[in-house]
């Protein structure tokens, strides 16, 4: 609980104030992943390999983007940096070990910007959301990265849906997971997307006990790899269920 109340506090001071209500479920992430990091092993090394794979296919190498760069233990930061001019890290929240790992010189050409990437408010304002339109700005893209963040634009949706009550299109999830997937299809940028797609609740039996759509009905795109990833191991909240999380890699 220490180390979480000091990432905490040098987080905090860093983040702009409309999203330091976030930084708890970044430090809560940053907990878990250090618990399960055995188990979560797999599921990152998969997730750079087809970030890896997907770059490989890059005719130009100048700017990349990241989206929801969140911890960068599934993203390859370091050949990333290596590879192109310029590396844009974007997060509603980038914590302090983040923040300090790109101070490393071999990181002197990442950038790190807080921001919103769901398109809720736009969506709650009556316009169709394009959460992922500021990308035509960004000078000389060749390269975007939706890393394991689609189901949490989700989560994050429904947990705003709740809090705030506003007046929102009956199927606003889906529609803002579908904004998403737009924008990454329909710009002229080479792009990988990886994000889990569903998850069961599993006992030590293998008997499935609850299963969810992460992607609440939306089309994914046609994947290149996927693969299970054990969110929840026996152990970490239960010692009879797991969570289990399918992935999938599209690029």
């Amino acid at each position: 609980m220490i180390a979480e109340a000091l990432l905490y506090a040098a987080t905090a001071w860093r983040t702009q104030k409309a999203h330091r209500k976030y930084i708890r479920y970044s430090i809560n992430l940053w907990s878990r992943a250090n618990r399960c990091s055995r188990q979560w092993a797999e599921h990152e090394e998969n997730t750079r390999r087809a970030m890896l794979s997907a770059m490989a296919g890059c005719k130009q190498r100048r700017t990349a983007v990241v989206l929801g760069s969140g911890l960068l233990r599934d993203v390859p930061i370091r050949e990333l940096a290596a590879s192109f001019d310029t590396v844009v890290l974007i997060d509603l929240v980038h914590v302090a070990t983040v923040r300090m790992k790109m101070r490393g010189k071999a990181y002197h050409n990442v950038r790190l910007i807080e921001r919103d990437l769901s398109g809720y408010d736009e969506l709650a304002a009556g316009k169709a959301p394009e959460p992922l339109g500021f990308l035509r700005n960004v000078p000389y893209l060749d390269f975007v990265v939706s890393a394991n963040l689609l189901s949490q634009i989700g989560r994050g949706v429904q947990r705003r849906l709740e809090a705030e009550r506003e007046k929102m299109p009956e199927k606003a999830v889906e529609q803002l997971i579908r904004a998403h997937l737009s924008g990454l299809s329909r710009m002229p940028f080479k792009s990988c997307l990886v994000t889990d797609v569903s998850y069961a609740v599993i006992d030590r039996n293998g008997k499935t006990h609850e299963e969810a759509d992460l992607m609440h009905g939306a089309a994914v795109p046609e994947a290149r790899a996927a693969w299970a990833w054990p969110v929840v191991p026996i152990g970490e909240e239960s010692q009879d269920y797991q969570v289990i999380h399918q992935v999938i890699a599209a690029w």
